[in-house]
């Protein structure tokens, strides 16, 4: 049990795969998300009255994870970007370029617009990303 307040950053895994991401690539979201401690093991681990709370992504957030790029798909065309999250290293690289096609083609033929479009004006998304406090009871 820790001895005063815990702040934890983190990411739920029960909600990593609820991002549209998951249908163009599963197998990096699936890497991601076994990569996290739920949400009960870490308030467990923490002790005392714990609170979990999701964080508000921004639009137009600049950080390399994944739901950074909620509202522009584009990002993960760039190498750079996808590299910026280090699940994307876990999957065998032929499989991520199918992926980054199978985005292009949604991108290209406006598919993912007409499902996923109204993201673009969305100025924060709440996903898997949360903050757990703990305070000694």
């Amino acid at each position: 049990m820790a001895r005063g307040p815990v702040v934890v950053l983190t990411c739920d895994p029960d909600r990593v795969r609820d991002f549209w991401l998951y249908e163009y690539a599963p197998a990096v979201l699936d890497t991601e998300a076994r990569r996290y401690p739920s949400i009960a093991t870490i308030s467990d681990a923490l002790g005392g009255e714990v609170t979990a709370q999701p964080v508000p992504i921004p639009a137009g957030c600049t950080d390399g994870f994944n739901e950074a790029y909620y509202a522009s798909p584009e990002q993960f065309l760039d190498p750079g970007a996808r590299q910026a999250c280090s699940a994307w290293s876990f999957v065998d690289a032929a499989v991520c370029e199918q992926y980054t096609e199978a985005l292009r083609r949604g991108l290209d033929s406006g598919a993912w617009d007409q499902r996923h479009g109204a993201l673009r004006e969305q100025p924060a998304l709440n996903a898997s990303l949360v903050l757990v406090c703990s305070v000694p009871s």
